[in-house]
């Protein structure tokens, strides 16, 4: 994975875009030496955003388990002031 400064890749944008869209290459932007953001492929945000979708699903059922089925519906919407 390389390392480049913002003004560097400013310069080589169009190199840099080839590389992590054809060769499916890395590449991290820093700013004063410290890293900000970083260049990937799109196969790489896909699968990043997969992961983040899977873990909202099991937080939300571990959530659902927590709470538990005894209340009911009319009672969950009341105390949530939906649907009144």
């Amino acid at each position: 994975m390389e390392t480049l400064s913002i003004g560097e890749a400013r310069d080589h944008f169009a190199e840099l875009l080839n590389r992590t869209s054809y060769a499916k290459e890395r590449v991290v932007l820093t700013r004063h030496g410290k890293r900000l953001a970083a260049m990937v492929p799109l196969e790489d945000l896909e699968l990043l955003e997969l992961l983040e979708d899977r873990l909202d699903i099991e937080q939300a059922r571990n959530a659902l388990a927590e709470a538990g089925t005894d209340m009911p519906w009319d009672e969950l919407k009341k105390q949530l002031s939906l649907g009144q």
